[in-house]
């Protein structure tokens, strides 16, 4: 066992919370508002995360939610001109990237950022 999957109970209600993010992360495909609820929950816990090997997942969950909105609407405004469906399709396929990559180092517990940064 790691460093990392030693977690006392505080850290573990806020492993139960990152896991929750990512699966509503997920379940956005289906129902899109679990996006939003998974990005606000994120936001709530980070401070409770701080500089931790959790902080650094609920990071990485609200860089998911920020920058594939920014590129959907780009995706969006784009549509038009027809490239708009390519960065769409990238857009999806680089948010199931990000949520199984960051689900699976929870898992593993392991941080997604160096924590030296």
């Amino acid at each position: 066992m790691n460093e990392y999957q030693q977690i006392n109970d505080a850290e573990k209600g806020l492993k139960n919370v990152a896991t929750a993010v990512y699966a509503l992360q997920a379940a956005s495909f289906l129902l899109g508002i679990t996006y939003i609820i998974a990005v606000i929950l994120a936001y709530v816990k980070r401070g409770e995360a701080g500089n931790t090997w959790l902080g650094t997942h609920y990071r990485w969950q609200i860089r998911t939610f920020w920058f594939s909105l920014f590129w959907s609407v780009m995706g969006i405004i784009s549509a038009v001109i027809g490239i708009g469906y390519i960065i769409l399709f990238a857009v999806m396929i680089w948010v199931l990237y990000r949520i199984i990559k960051g689900w699976m180092y929870l898992l593993e517990g392991k941080a997604i950022y160096d924590l030296k940064n």
